[in-house]
């Protein structure tokens, strides 16, 4: 789904082929079950020792400002809700835009299978944490957004890390949203109604979706004009966070409860990182050749073929490459390869049994069957692959970072010591294709 969007194509038809007659319906029942079972599925919560809190954050109303989703250490509290996981149904509109189906069929079918799931974070909690944090900048994979990766990013956040998992605005989201100012005619027109996302009155919601590639286009040069407008929408966020970190005052677009001044003081702006899946570990690459300030990079099953041959060598921070092992094939292994330092820190392991969505969510929310199907989940459990991931990503940034932490007990999963890991790759590649 997050790659080259061909699986998203796949599951999606097949789900709405069976949506389609009504003797089907039970048949998709029969495959989802457990959906609505919240004792059998469910994004898992984290295990750090810190509660987690999350929020929106919209810097700028236009299109050209900074939307992210913030995770981040929190007071515990009762009485802060989870918040959806798909937070409305354009997301799910978009996808469908993307297919060419149905918008009504293809939103019920979504909704059926993932509606009713929760993010494991307390919406708009009280940041809380006895020292300054780290900071990750996330970056979603092509077709995604800004809360599919919750299980990672509230992992990060419930051991320390202050997390921003951008929303990108490059057309490869399936959906996303910013603001108009509304004409003087809509202002007359008291008809026209005020959103209830933002906190200003004279604003009208405006909907990005997926910029489907064009018959007879070349892909290149769409992707790589993506992935640049990625890695500044990256920078931006970590500018944005910075000016909210010297205290300096912020206005929400949003209509959140969240004290944004709580923050003042609260990030260690010393030791950032810039992490992401799919097209997001492009943009990992990108966004480390763009700003010296991100110290190293996480790329979990990165795609390579956005990027500019001439960027490799000027990329100059310690990468950890996580790849699963169904994904990946010599040519983009061979790009990676280019990212080889003698001086500079390159990691690269493999997880067995893993397919290309395992590091999104949707791998804890579908059934074994149906997920296998759909090659939403690998052979291995998937709680298991991405405590591996999540595990060498923390080792690697306590590294990288200087995290005075205990991360270092995981060093032996960064070389791939582990039963379920491949140290570098399971694929063959060619010297002279390096």
């Amino acid at each position: 789904m997050f790659s080259h969007g061909g699986f998203v194509q796949l599951l999606v038809k097949r789900i709405y082929e069976w949506g389609r007659t009504e003797q089907k319906r039970y048949t998709l029942s029969f495959f989802t079950m457990g959906n609505t079972c919240s004792n059998q599925l469910g994004i898992p919560p984290a295990k750090g020792p810190n509660a987690v809190g999350c929020t929106d954050f919209m810097m700028d109303h236009t299109a050209q400002g900074s939307f992210f989703r913030l995770y981040y250490p929190c007071q515990e509290t009762e009485k802060a809700e989870k918040p959806d996981w798909v937070p409305c149904r354009e997301y799910f509109n978009g996808l469908a835009d993307f297919m060419k189906i149905n918008r009504t069929l293809s939103e019920r079918i979504f909704n059926y299978l993932f509606g009713s799931f929760k993010i494991p974070a307390h919406l708009d909690a009280p940041f809380k944490s006895n020292v300054k944090c780290p900071l990750v900048i996330f970056s979603h994979g092509l077709g995604a957004f800004r809360t599919l990766y919750s299980a990672i990013c509230a992992e990060l956040a419930s051991q320390g890390f202050i997390v921003a998992s951008v929303e990108h605005r490059d057309q490869s989201a399936s959906a996303t949203f910013y603001f108009c100012e509304k004409s003087e005619s809509e202002k007359a027109n008291k008809n026209v109604a005020k959103t209830s996302a933002a906190a200003h009155g004279n604003l009208v919601k405006e909907w990005m979706y997926y910029r489907i590639l064009q018959q007879g286009e070349s892909e290149f040069p769409l992707r790589n004009k993506q992935v640049k407008q990625r890695a500044d929408e990256c920078i931006l966020a970590l500018d944005k966070l910075t000016k909210i970190n010297s205290g300096i005052q912020v206005q929400n677009v949003l209509q959140t409860q969240f004290d944004w001044a709580t923050l003042k003081n609260s990030m260690d702006l010393c030791r950032v990182a810039v992490m992401g899946h799919s097209f997001g570990g492009a943009t990992v690459i990108e966004a480390l050749c763009k700003e010296v300030n991100f110290k190293c990079g996480i790329a979990l099953d990165a795609w390579m073929f956005p990027l500019d041959d001439e960027i490799f060598p000027q990329v100059k921070q310690p990468i950890l490459f996580i790849n699963s092992e169904k994904f990946q094939w010599a040519g983009n292994i061979s790009r990676m390869r280019k990212l080889d330092s003698a001086i500079i820190q390159r990691k690269m392991i493999t997880i067995r049994g893993t397919v290309h969505q395992s590091f999104p969510d949707f791998t804890f929310l579908t059934g074994n069957w149906i997920g296998k199907l759909m090659k939403l989940k690998g052979e291995i459990n998937p709680e298991i692959a991405l405590d591996l991931s999540n595990r060498a990503t923390l080792a690697f940034l306590q590294r990288h970072l200087g995290l005075e932490k205990n991360f270092n007990e995981w060093d032996p999963l960064i070389d791939g010591q582990d039963e379920n890991l491949i140290p570098g790759t399971n694929v063959t590649v060619l010297q002279s294709a390096i």
